[in-house]
């Protein structure tokens, strides 16, 4: 449940604090109101309640739609993709646009190596003078 929850935060009705900030389905603020009082505009609207932030005072939950959740989740799921994963290591190779042809080979080598070993490479070629 701590991964869902670091995924996405709680949705529902399950609410620990009492007071809370709340944001429409429009992204409009409603202001702070009671944890009551925001179940109640939960249930009249068929919405449901998605913690933004809990680390401000007071957390910032938003009302949301099914497809809402749905398409916040993937959004969040390509961010996650994107970023490099901590296990993954990156190598980094520099030279300049006038290196020698037999240390280009080398380098060439070297980065083959690396791929094959399936390392992360970044090359930066810097032009010379």
């Amino acid at each position: 449940q701590a991964k869902r929850k670091a995924a996405f935060g709680s949705v529902g009705r399950r609410i620990p604090y009492r007071i809370l900030h709340v944001i429409n389905q429009d992204g409009e603020s409603l202001g702070n109101m009671h944890r009551a009082e925001a179940l109640r505009l939960m249930d009249e609207h068929g919405l449901k309640l998605v913690l933004l932030r809990e680390n401000v005072e007071p957390p910032v939950y938003r009302l949301m739609t099914g497809q809402q959740i749905h398409e916040e989740q993937l959004k969040r799921a390509e961010k996650k993709k994107a970023s490099p994963k901590p296990g993954v290591v990156q190598k980094e190779l520099s030279f300049s646009s006038a290196i020698a042809k037999n240390d280009l080979e080398i380098k060439t080598k070297q980065i083959a190596q690396w791929i094959e070993k399936k390392r992360h490479v970044k090359v930066t070629i810097r032009q010379a003078k």
